[in-house]
């Protein structure tokens, strides 16, 4: 307990799924956590249940594709919470499409809300980081990001930009105590890992063998990761990819 007190955290699509057990952990292991989403209503009740066991938590309205709702947010973060010295970029959409069908308007969704939400996190959130001369922020790729596969390539490209975004923060940042890490899960059992096996008309037993290990991640894996990441126990560690796999890309 304890290995993040002292900091404050937000976490972007925090209402369900990865977000969710993330700041979960991240409030158990003593942080404020802000919780951010455009889905209100189950932000809410997430928020409801961390105050319910005495966390120091707030929910906060947010499209990240949207500057004035990053800078609107970061300003209300600061006064809710103080901070925030943890950035955890988490929102995201999962898309599996043909690259000869996918139209200009969907690349151009998920494209706004899977790179440009990472780029307007860490530009709105670094400036107060670089004040304090410390930070972490804390990047959601993929395996996508890693390796090619069928069906992705909106996807992956998403992923890959992240990929190399943060190794450029990364080197920016560094001189000012930032830290910039990037986490490359493979299927985690979400709604995402639904859509997944909905889309490629696989069961959840065969999404489980597409790893070695013989099954999916779950959420907490990924906050365990998120977890180390923003602690101290990883002050020696940027530009690095953290990949939670389940062996998929050793194959």
């Amino acid at each position: 307990m304890g290995r993040v007190s002292g900091k404050t955290a937000l976490v972007t699509g925090a209402a369900r799924g990865i977000g969710r057990a993330v700041a979960r952990m991240l409030a158990e292991e003593g942080a404020k956590v802000a919780l951010t989403d455009i889905d209100t209503e189950p932000g809410e009740e997430a928020v409801a249940a961390l105050t319910a066991d005495g966390h120091d938590a707030a929910f906060f309205e947010h499209d990240v594709t949207s500057e004035d709702d990053w800078s609107r947010v970061v300003d209300e973060v600061q006064s809710a919470l103080g901070g925030p010295d943890v950035l955890i970029n988490n929102a995201g959409i999962y898309q599996i499409e043909p690259v000869d069908e996918m139209s200009v308007d969907d690349w151009r969704r998920l494209m706004d809300i899977n790179v440009t939400g990472v780029f307007l996190g860490m530009k709105h959130c670094t400036p107060l980081m670089r004040e304090q001369e410390r930070g972490s922020v804390i990047n959601l790729s993929s395996v996508a990001g890693l390796v090619g596969l069928s069906g992705h390539t909106a996807y992956g490209a998403s992923k890959g930009a992240v990929r190399i975004m943060t190794k450029d923060a990364a080197m920016e940042l560094a001189d000012d105590g930032i830290r910039v890490n990037s986490i490359h899960p493979a299927y985690i059992d979400t709604q995402m890992a639904d859509y997944g096996a909905e889309v490629q008309g696989a069961t959840k037993e065969e999404l489980d063998a597409m790893h070695p290990i013989g099954h999916m991640g779950e959420p907490d894996d990924v906050a365990y990761a998120v977890t180390y990441l923003a602690s101290e126990e990883s002050k020696f560690m940027t530009g690095s990819e953290l990949v939670l796999d389940g062996g998929f890309t050793a194959q």
